[in-house]
């Protein structure tokens, strides 16, 4: 076995074994080994009525398909072709930090932690960040990977996004910040339009891509309707929510036709 063929194996082993990390860790987060569901975490810090930036429950139906893609991601890597290709090398290492980070997350949350978990989640988005750029910079080899990798990475990537202002929106509300004077309201919808303008940078730069856009819109529909009908309401917090996802999700949708459109016309 050749120095290179070696390192790929070992990165290859550490990419299955942060999986079972995460999977496990996802595990512990629903109750199934004992341990405190999410939501009932941390003093309720979390659950989709503790802050105007929670989203409901259903929301989070998303990780379902992000641990598959995962899954699907983490035997991919194993087949011949993608274990010695660039864009794998690039990957795997800092995707494997991104699934040890979200199994730290749940076991700090599960400690009732809150500021640590508002850290290590700014550490996965970072992550996330870096695993994004090399994406955006290299090409799958294949539909196969478009999806398993591409996709689920993508909303990977764009649900964290959401889900790290709804961290620090429940830290901040734990530790008694109570606006500094100006209404909750306003706060969350500030913090939405953020929330809005980063999903916009990161569909500029990537020419449209469409899974990250869409996770980012799947988590703003939900603050839209935890805020709609359940406590603590907040009409302008859904309206923004709401608006912001369309935002997202058109700009996305836009510029990703237009790429398309651009490829059809370069064939002679």
């Amino acid at each position: 076995m050749t120095g290179q063929h070696s390192t790929d194996r070992t990165q290859q082993i550490v990419v299955t074994v942060s999986y079972l990390a995460c999977l496990v860790g996802s595990m512990i987060g629903v109750g199934v080994f004992g341990g405190t569901r999410i939501a009932s975490a941390a003093g309720g810090a979390l659950a989709p009525d503790a802050t105007l930036l929670a989203p409901a429950s259903a929301a989070f139906s998303v990780w379902t398909v992000v641990y598959a893609g995962l899954a699907g991601y983490t035997v991919l890597q194993w087949f011949p072709a993608p274990a010695s290709a660039d864009r794998q090398r690039r990957l795997r290492l800092p995707v494997a930090g991104t699934m040890l980070l979200n199994a730290a997350w749940i076991l700090v949350v599960q400690a009732g932690w809150l500021w640590a978990s508002v850290a290590v989640i700014g550490v996965l988005l970072a992550l996330l960040s870096r695993v994004f750029v090399i994406l955006v910079r290299t090409r799958p080899a294949g539909m196969l990977e478009r999806v398993l990798v591409d996709g689920s990475l993508g909303l990977y990537f764009g649900w964290v996004c959401v889900a790290t202002a709804a961290n620090v929106a429940a830290a901040l509300t734990a530790s008694g910040f109570d606006g500094a004077g100006i209404d909750p309201d306003w706060w969350a919808v500030a913090v939405l339009a953020v929330v809005g303008a980063v999903g916009v940078v990161l569909a500029a730069r990537s020419g449209g891509r469409i899974a990250v856009a869409v996770a980012i819109a799947w988590g703003l529909a939900w603050i839209a309707v935890a805020r709609w009908d359940g406590a603590p309401q907040s009409g302008p917090t859904a309206v923004a929510a709401a608006a912001t996802a369309v935002v997202v999700l058109g700009v996305a949708g836009a510029l990703r036709l237009r790429a398309a459109t651009r490829t059809v016309s370069a064939i002679p």
